[in-house]
């Protein structure tokens, strides 16, 4: 359950994104597993925002999520150009380890879903070692239909888990985690797109300086020509931000 008296956030498009910063976001989580209370954490970016307003499922998926931070740095671009900023921008990718080193103290145990099996369990080796007081519950590759999902979620639950990854792209990884969510119960279930490429060694993250001048969906797409259709949203999405104003914060 949210509770918007303790969580500031910001609508954009009727999306709720968290006003938090990263330090706030972690502590407020860190209060999520020590209650037991199930997060679903979206990190929002411009593509998800536009996917959202195009389709009423995905838009409910968004809006229902106990978490939504600003991923994407043209959401952070947003909130400022309405006159309602965010903090800072709270990436996807820099949360997973920001509460995996946090987790170390408590002892958490993570599970993580998605993607091949070469790489989840070379990412699964490389976390424990990063993190030698965590606990890798369990994992395994995303590479399962609708059929087995009953089987994976009590394999899940099995392990009893405080934090749950999903990398199985944001156009299924969200729905999965909102349609089971209730019956995985797990405090932190978060979506993290190509993260575990990342942590695997299978691809790089974008340069410092491509993230200082927000520009990580241009190292993207110059790695990944074939992003180009999915990055089309990206203009779309600022057009309509210049061009709806003050409409874009509107409730």
């Amino acid at each position: 359950m949210k509770d918007t008296n303790i969580l500031p956030t910001v609508p954009i498009y009727g999306i709720p994104v968290s006003k938090l910063d990263m330090k706030e976001t972690v502590s407020y989580l860190v209060q999520a597993v020590s209650a037991r209370v199930p997060h679903q954490i979206i990190t929002a970016n411009p593509i998800m925002v536009m996917s959202a307003l195009e389709n009423p499922e995905y838009m409910n998926i968004m809006t229902s999520a106990e978490l939504v931070v600003p991923d994407g740095t043209g959401v952070v671009w947003a909130a400022e150009r309405s006159g309602n900023p965010v903090k800072e921008r709270v990436a996807g990718f820099d949360l997973l380890h920001e509460l995996l080193k946090t987790g170390e103290s408590y002892h958490w145990r993570v599970y993580l879903l998605g993607s091949t099996q070469e790489v989840i369990r070379e990412t699964a080796r490389r976390l424990q070692l990063q993190y030698p007081a965590l606990i890798i519950a369990g994992f395994r590759d995303g590479y399962f239909g609708p059929a087995e999902d009953q089987e994976v979620v009590a394999e899940i639950v099995s392990t009893k888990p405080d934090l749950l990854f999903v990398a199985r792209g944001a156009d299924s990884q969200e729905p999965w985690i909102a349609k089971y969510k209730s019956q995985l119960a797990i405090p932190i279930m978060m979506g993290v797109g190509g993260s575990f490429d990342v942590i695997s060694g299978k691809s790089r993250r974008a340069p410092k300086a491509f993230q200082k001048l927000r520009l990580e969906w241009l190292y993207r797409l110059l790695k990944e020509p074939t992003r180009y259709r999915r990055m089309l949203a990206l203009p779309k999405f600022a057009l309509k931000v210049l061009r709806d104003k003050e409409k874009v914060t509107k409730a």
